[in-house]
């Protein structure tokens, strides 16, 4: 019998929860589940063991608690002195010259999912492997932590057991704005069976990923797989990471990730494609003014909320809304996002669609109201334009939006 370890005081209508174990459920208000499902709670009761949920296919029924795990959100983490898959010799040759307390952590050369703790001391460099079991990280199996970042911070105050305490971190050269950390998603509970994911059609490809049409647990998905896992594993994570704080009928669902030899991002599958090849599928007959605002306001309150979040999306544009089978426009793509507080600069983000003023600013200068605005809001430019060639097919039509009566977006915001 699985033990009672969980606090459910904060568990609220809405949380998602993972299975651990499987429910064949023991009477008919019951709902049965198997280990991996994923479940919405939808109210506590007057047993704090039990629980009213609901599962993908929308039936209800009742869970006991301490049978699933609360789905936490996966952060971001400043770990510069992270430096992925180098060698033992690489990261000797970074460790110089040789300091008393001179680090860097890189992944384990023999031992898949592990890390290891390089440290300079006394002119050598010792190599301290750093275990991950049962969703904790280890070096003396006596001391856990959830990440590490927490591993870093205690040896910094303490050498407990090293040759001598964290002095100095070896930082990597290029992009450290943040790293999400393979075990963050473990412990989170976002982590699902490769077993339980089935692939069917090609649908897309992307520069670290290609895109398929599948189903988990019988509920109908797309899987993004990592291409290169060395080179865009913490560009992919970073994604899912975003998308695990992310809860909103106008945003694509993540329903997690496979962290298998290959990476899958896996979330809910919106079947009718996006914006760009929806418009220019159909013409002006099936598209009324009515679908029109409505893709517009779907878009509008992804935004507004992604702003509530602190959120930039940074990448908005026909091609990253999708439209649902039953009609809802859904913002998906969040490999460029960051928080409003993470500089930008030295990353790649889309130009053509960018307000002037970050340009100018080059973003650091603008504050993080602006900053949200300028990509928030104005990037809403070329979807308008989208929209607008329904019936207006003109070669000399602006790239930036045309203010006026007829612009769908000013419409639409002026209405909320």
């Amino acid at each position: 019998m699985p033990l009672d370890s969980h606090n459910t005081q904060s568990w609220r209508p809405g949380d998602e929860v993972i299975c651990q174990y499987d429910f064949p459920g023991r009477t008919q208000y019951d709902l049965p589940f198997q280990r991996g499902d994923i479940l919405v709670i939808v109210k506590s009761t007057t047993d704090p063991n039990w629980f009213k949920a609901k599962n993908s296919s929308g039936r209800e029924g009742m869970i006991p608690a301490n049978y699933v795990r609360q789905r936490r959100e996966v952060t971001l983490h400043a770990m510069p002195w992270y430096h992925g898959k180098i060698s033992r010799l690489e990261a000797e040759q970074l460790l110089c010259p040789r300091r008393d307390g001179l680090y860097l952590i890189r992944d384990s050369t023999n031992h898949a999912g592990d890390y290891t703790l390089c440290v300079s001391f006394e002119g050598k460099v010792e190599h301290y492997h750093i275990k991950y079991e049962e969703n904790r990280l280890s070096i003396d199996d006596e001391v856990f932590f959830r990440n590490l970042d927490e591993l870093v911070q205690h040896y910094t105050i303490d050498a407990d057991g090293l040759c001598t305490k964290l002095i100095q971190p070896v930082n990597k050269e290029g992009d450290n704005f943040g790293t999400v950390s393979i075990q963050d998603f473990r412990s989170g509970g976002w982590v699902i069976n490769r077993e339980d994911l089935q692939l069917a059609d090609l649908i897309g490809k992307g520069d670290f990923g290609d895109v398929y049409k599948g189903s988990y647990k019988g509920q109908a998905v797309a899987a993004k797989q990592l291409k290169d896992r060395d080179r865009g594993g913490q560009p992919f994570l970073q994604e899912a990471s975003v998308m695990t704080s992310l809860r909103h009928p106008n945003l694509v669902k993540l329903i997690g990730v496979v962290l298998s030899d290959t990476i899958f991002l896996v979330t809910e599958f919106v079947g009718k494609g996006n914006l760009v090849e929806f418009l220019r599928s159909r013409g002006r007959n099936v598209i009324t003014k009515k679908d029109q605002i409505n893709f517009a306001t779907d878009t509008c309150a992804a935004m507004e909320y992604l702003e509530s979040k602190g959120l930039v999306h940074r990448d908005l544009a026909a091609r990253n809304v999708l439209v649902h089978d039953d009609g809802t426009a859904k913002v998906s793509d969040f490999g460029l996002a960051k928080f409003g507080d993470l500089s930008l600069s030295s990353q790649k983000f889309p130009i053509k669609w960018t307000a002037p003023e970050s340009l100018r600013s080059n973003i650091r200068g603008m504050s993080e109201k602006k900053q949200e605005k300028g990509y928030n809001s104005k990037s809403f430019d070329q979807i308008n334009l989208k929209l607008k060639q329904i019936k207006v097919h003109s070669s000399t039509t602006s790239q930036r939006n045309p203010r006026g009566d007829r612009c769908i977006f000013a419409s639409a915001t002026a209405a909320n």
